[in-house]
């Protein structure tokens, strides 16, 4: 891959980001998140309190190892198990925590081992999705379609000290808490309506929900997903 320009939106301008810092509770894991697209970062940059950075760089891929979630062989399952792996869920018991521990089992890459990680961002929002996809609430189509609900795009996670070695730090824009916050909140909000129409949706008669890749014992390398 060539070099690529890249965001992270926060509090604080970031000259030198560091390995081991950070929130590990994250949908990666512990990492240094980052986007391609600017406008999200400034968003994610401020509080509904404070002002922010949206600190650019670019990241030499040259030589680096790159799992890339939103292409093949990967699919929706895979970032749902990792997210699961990463995330705290509250669930109930029974066929939430029986579908957890099946995904876990079966769809769960190997994924610690990469120097970047790339694919779906989980807000909030994305975050109650995948709970109703556990909850066999909404079909794994509508899962993936969920994935695109407010245009949060991809994100790239920092993993190794191999990728941050290849980060180049190139400046800070400073960003309105008074005018990004809002776009991040109506963005949420967005998604989560857009998400309440679609889950008013009659879904076909060959609907696959969770409840169904447990009885028919799916693999990951299911001609389906």
């Amino acid at each position: 891959m060539k070099n690529v320009l890249l965001y992270h939106g926060s509090t604080k301008v970031i000259e030198r980001p560091i390995l081991g810092l950070g929130n590990p509770k994250n949908d990666y894991g512990l990492g240094f998140y980052c986007t391609e697209n600017q406008e999200l970062a400034k968003e994610w940059a401020s509080t509904e309190a404070s002002d922010g950075f949206a600190n650019i760089y670019e990241l030499d891929f040259n030589g680096l190892r790159v799992l890339h979630l939103n292409k093949e062989p990967y699919h929706i399952l895979n970032w749902l198990a990792i997210l699961l792996k990463n995330r705290t869920f509250l669930l109930s018991q029974g066929l939430p925590t029986d579908a957890r521990d099946y995904i876990f089992e079966n769809f769960l890459p190997q994924y610690e081992d990469f120097d970047v990680i790339i694919g779906y961002r989980a807000d909030d929002s994305y975050f109650s999705f995948a709970n109703a996809f556990l909850n066999n609430t909404i079909s794994l189509e509508q899962l993936r379609k969920t994935m695109f609900l407010g245009k949060l795009g991809e994100q790239v996670v920092i993993k190794s000290q191999k990728a941050f070695n290849a980060l180049k730090y190139l400046g800070s824009t400073p960003v309105a808490s008074s005018q990004y916050y809002p776009k991040r909140q109506a963005r949420d909000n967005q998604a989560r309506d857009d998400f309440q129409k679609m889950r008013s949706q009659v879904s076909s008669v060959d609907s696959i929900y969770m409840i169904d890749i447990l009885r028919q014992k799916w693999t990951n390398d299911d001609a389906r997903l």
